[in-house]
């Protein structure tokens, strides 16, 4: 049994052999539509959301976890262990890694044997996932709190995230265009490609193809760009565009130096404001 629990959010892209296999505990975001609240990935899946999505009626948001909800997490990995480490989506986009915080010090007193340390990794998606894994993999390995930690934060400093969306209506309709308001002409004829490191914090545009095959062939390049020769780590995601992620996740294997690679389907807590039809590429070298 490992030392150290690893819990993080439900933003995280990883596969559910993978959470089951190393024991991470997700605490997942609300997906809210028409007045219910939907936890994502146990009440519904993202593939559903993604369907409601592509309606443009009736559109869900999200809401953040509550310190509750993480204190839960706590608990139920207090049971296993005596020490835990919570891993979350950059807080320059959300405000988990406050809640995640909140809650830790309200186990001071619930949970007074128990060591938690809490990490805002600046990463999302897959690229948190990436991190979340290779704290999962030391702590199995039997590294203490110390060391499972410093493993994120080093990993924190390899992963990134590409990916290509199929409209900006989505990020328009929620004000998170940002710095793709700069595009304006023909904002919504572009499919345009989006970048994210730890070291910004926050998901900034790339480049701006103006069709579907422009933007996957794009997306490619840049990933051969930071990837060369070198062995690489891949979550390929897609947001209710299973056949196209298929169809990438073979092109990569085929071409690229594949220490591992996983198929997922794109976190509705980012994609109820980047949309359905998402293609993305988190990734690390080794």
């Amino acid at each position: 049994m490992a030392k150290v629990a690893i819990v993080s959010d439900s933003t995280c892209c990883l596969p559910v052999d993978i959470l089951n296999k190393y024991g991470i505990q997700l605490v997942p975001l609300f997906i809210v539509y028409k007045g219910e609240s939907y936890r994502d990935g146990i009440d519904i899946t993202p593939g559903e959301v993604y369907k409601i999505m592509r309606k443009r009626e009736d559109l869900p948001t999200t809401s953040t976890p509550s310190a509750g909800d993480f204190l839960e997490a706590y608990r139920k990995a207090s049971q296993e262990t005596r020490s835990i480490l919570c891993i979350t989506l950059t807080s320059l986009q959300s405000k988990i890694y406050d809640v995640a915080l909140i809650a830790k010090e309200m186990a001071r007193e619930e949970l007074p044997d128990v060591a938690i340390e809490v990490i805002d990794s600046r990463a999302v998606a897959g690229a948190l996932g990436f991190v979340v894994l290779g704290a999962a993999r030391a702590a199995e390995y039997g590294a203490e709190l110390d060391e499972v930690a410093n493993t994120a934060r080093a990993m924190m400093k390899r992963v990134y995230l590409l990916a290509m969306v199929d409209t900006l209506f989505y990020l328009a309709r929620t004000g998170r265009v940002g710095r793709a308001a700069a595009w304006a002409g023909s904002l919504f004829d572009i499919k345009p490609i989006l970048e994210h490191n730890t070291i910004v914090g926050e998901t900034a545009p790339a480049a701006r193809p103006r069709t579907k095959v422009k933007a996957v062939k794009q997306l490619l390049e840049m990933f051969a760009e930071r990837v060369g020769n070198q062995k690489v780590h891949v979550n390929i995601h897609h947001a209710d565009e299973l056949d196209e992620g298929e169809r990438l996740k073979r092109e990569i294997e085929s071409k690229f130096n594949c220490a591992e690679t996983f198929l997922t389907e794109f976190t509705p807590g980012m994609g109820v404001h980047a949309g359905p039809g998402v293609i993305g590429l988190s990734f690390f070298t080794d």
